[in-house]
């Protein structure tokens, strides 16, 4: 690791936002998405090192746009239980690691999904003190022939996975326009070459384990519904569950949790725990709205571009929660012509 530091909103957010987050469980707190980027080795006067410098800006006016990134979760003073993710400013954490190996040599790897845990960077949440803990790290992995990776994780409290994309391709296109109109001959002030690298005291919460075993997630798309309606969410969990079981197959998981964001003002996320005993023994009725299975392709991830010209060339994601439990994550669809249908992001054992 060669450097590490905060990125923080090019400006003081005012007002501040606000989520309430209601927990029931609280393994859930340390579910996260992941994503990683892999790029192919850039011009001469434009590398990895560049990325991290200028993204220190760039960034900074992404998170100026959407400060809830930068935010920071703090125990709520209404009642026990409830959380709430402020945006205080307390910006996201940036890495920037140099790794001895050429990007076509890490991507041919045999292991290459267990050295995976060594281009991201995740620390759990202090569940005593949540409010000193980030909610998103970035890391910039340098590659010995100039290729890169950028690798996110980010706390699925905070925002959902196509969220988490969205909020990627704009910063994206801000780092790639603001990068155009500067004198790229000149290294940004936040040149990491430039300093002499320190030792660091960091430990990486993203073990092996987890990358080997990680449960890539399914996509469905519902038919129109009401998310407060508690027994539609019910069967709404069944039916996505025995889905995602017949697709993926493996071992079954006996406990699931539900991240649901709902349209109340201001936001709230709400999380359920359910057994699936429980369920089967409820025969909550039957999901008439129906559903289908979505792509990751249309998410636009290979359309997240910091240069000009240059797409991923291959793009890794996957979610990470307590071993065992399954996860589905409803949210509102972002075409606002079609409020009422939902995506249902889901992972299991």
């Amino acid at each position: 690791m060669e450097s590490a530091q905060s990125i923080v909103p090019i400006k003081m957010t005012d007002p501040r936002v606000t989520r309430r987050v209601s927990v029931a469980d609280s393994d859930i707190c340390q579910s996260r998405f992941h994503i990683i980027f892999y790029y192919n080795k850039m011009s001469s006067q434009e590398s990895a090192w560049t990325l991290a410098g200028w993204t220190r800006e760039s960034l900074g006016r992404a998170l100026h746009e959407q400060p809830i990134f930068g935010g920071r979760l703090r125990r709520g003073e209404e009642a026990e239980g409830v959380l709430e993710i402020v945006s205080n400013d307390g910006g996201i954490r940036l890495f920037e690691v140099r790794i001895s190996k050429t990007l076509a040599e890490f991507l041919d790897l045999e292991e290459r999904e267990e050295a995976e845990a060594e281009l991201l960077y995740w620390k759990d949440i202090d569940e005593e003190n949540p409010q000193f803990s980030p909610l998103f790290y970035f890391q910039v992995t340098n590659f010995q022939c100039g290729g890169y990776s950028v690798g996110i994780s980010c706390s699925l409290l905070l925002a959902d996975p196509l969220a988490i994309i969205c909020f990627l391709s704009r910063w994206a296109n801000i780092h790639s326009k603001m990068v155009s109109e500067t004198e790229m001959t000149k290294p940004p002030l936040f040149y990491t070459p430039k300093f002499k690298p320190n030792a660091s005291f960091y430990t990486n919460q993203v073990g092996s384990n987890e990358v080997k075993d990680r449960r890539k997630p399914l996509i469905f798309k519902t038919g129109k519904l009401n998310p407060n309606d508690v027994e539609t969410r019910k069967a709404l969990v069944l039916r996505c569950i025995e889905e995602a079981e017949l697709k993926l197959g493996g071992k079954r998981a006996s406990k699931f949790s539900l991240i649901v964001k709902t349209h109340s003002e201001p936001e709230e996320i709400e999380v359920e725990s359910y057994l699936r005993q429980g369920l089967m023994e409820e025969k909550p009725l039957s999901f008439s709205s129906g559903i289908s299975c979505g792509s990751w392709d249309d998410l636009g991830a290979s359309e997240v571009i910091f240069y000009e010209g240059y797409k991923p060339v291959c793009v890794s994601h996957w979610i990470g929660s307590a071993p065992g439990e399954g996860l589905l994550v409803l949210t509102p669809c972002p075409d606002e012509s079609v409020s009422e249908v939902f995506n249902v992001v889901v992972t299991i054992s």
